[in-house]
């Protein structure tokens, strides 16, 4: 059985970093964790959990704070996990079984990583990350916002999930901040942060600028093949919102030129056509969605509704526009067995019963 150092960066996270904790109880051997500057509790929660806690100071760097963990581990393996993540039961129990299991040759363990869940907690954005690490092969953190390991080594992948369930909103401009520190101070941007820093100026309604910068990545053959096709994505969002639906769905297009569909990328070119009533092509690109291979087994973003859930429903929009009613409902069916209890599926059943007792009533 191989051990883990379960390694964590916080800051005033005293309403999560119990639950964190509680939630992983079996899994990590030693528990690190660095604490950057808490004005609350969050130090007396990781020592009541047995953490050794180290005192950071905070220099808008977070790969140097997670280095700076990394630097304390004394078991074979690191594990890392921000403080409102958790582990649920049944990944709990398989985290146990792959401790128990894992070949000591491997690296790096790959896991999936669920940042936004429905109404009935299914995830409905999700992506692989390094979570699991080999000690010994002394990996690094990069970047000091949106801050990652580069894959190498022998990797695996599991379907092991780490939840993301935040509680409360932090700032939203400080990764932004912290991207126009590294542009003042004359830093050069990799390819991989540029992309980073256009999303937080798409987030934050700063188009022009966000497009420019999309251009940029879409253009660049350096730029990972991943964050190239995202990058389309959110050129199309930005250009869609400032109305240039010609010059999204080009931009959407041009993601094909990079690796197969994608079933987000097909949703998104299926909502410009329905949107112009152009039915029948919009039923065209949401029926290639369910068809396509799921976007983090490439290891990029993926919303897994966008393979099902979400074509289905605009499938019988779609053919209820053309007043294909028998086509509408089925696809609503469909919707219904990922969905059931689904307001929409519900509002939809009640049309298509309504409408079939006023047919009978016609006939009578």
């Amino acid at each position: 059985m191989i051990t883990i150092s379960l390694c964590m960066i916080v800051r005033d996270e005293e309403d999560v970093l119990d639950r964190c904790l509680t939630s992983v109880r079996g899994i990590a051997d030693e528990i690190i964790v660095v604490d950057t500057g808490s004005k609350d509790g969050t130090k007396a929660i990781a020592i009541a959990h047995g953490a050794r806690v180290y005192d950071f100071e905070w220099i808008d760097d977070f790969a140097a704070a997670r280095n700076a963990a990394f630097d304390k581990a004394a078991m074979e393996y690191i594990l890392w996990l921000d403080a409102d993540d958790i582990v649920d039961e049944e990944n709990r129990r398989a985290f146990i079984a792959l401790k128990e299991t894992l070949d000591p040759a491997v690296d790096m363990v790959m896991m999936r990583y669920h940042v936004a869940f429905d109404e009935e907690g299914n995830p409905t954005y999700t992506f692989f990350r390094e979570r699991l690490m080999r000690r010994a092969k002394q990996y690094r953190w990069d970047g000091r916002v949106h801050e990652a390991i580069a894959p190498s080594g022998n990797m695996i992948r599991s379907q092991i999930a780490v939840q993301h369930k935040k509680v409360k909103h932090g700032d939203p401009n400080r990764n932004l901040r912290i991207y126009e520190r590294i542009i003042a101070e004359g830093e050069t941007m990799q390819p991989r942060h540029r992309y980073y820093y256009a999303r937080e100026l798409f987030a934050l309604g700063r188009d022009d600028e966000s497009i420019t910068l999309l251009r940029q990545c879409v253009d660049d053959p350096n730029t990972w093949v991943e964050n190239r096709i995202g990058a389309c994505q959110d050129l199309a969002g930005c250009l869609t919102r400032k109305g240039d639906l010609d010059g999204a769905l080009l931009a959407l297009l041009q993601s094909f030129a990079f690796g197969e569909p994608r079933a987000e990328i097909c949703c998104d070119i299926g909502k410009i056509f329905l949107d112009r009533g152009r039915y029948r092509e919009a039923i065209f690109w949401y029926d290639c969605a369910p068809r396509c291979a799921p976007s983090e087994e490439g290891g990029g973003f993926a919303q897994p509704e966008c393979r099902g859930y979400i074509p289905y429903m605009q499938l019988c929009l779609c053919y209820g526009n053309l007043k294909e009613y028998e086509l509408s409902e089925m696809y609503n069916e469909k919707a219904a067995a990922l969905k059931e209890g689904d307001a929409s599926v519900q509002f939809n059943r009640e049309y298509f019963r309504a409408r079939r007792a006023r047919q009978a009533a016609a006939r009578r």
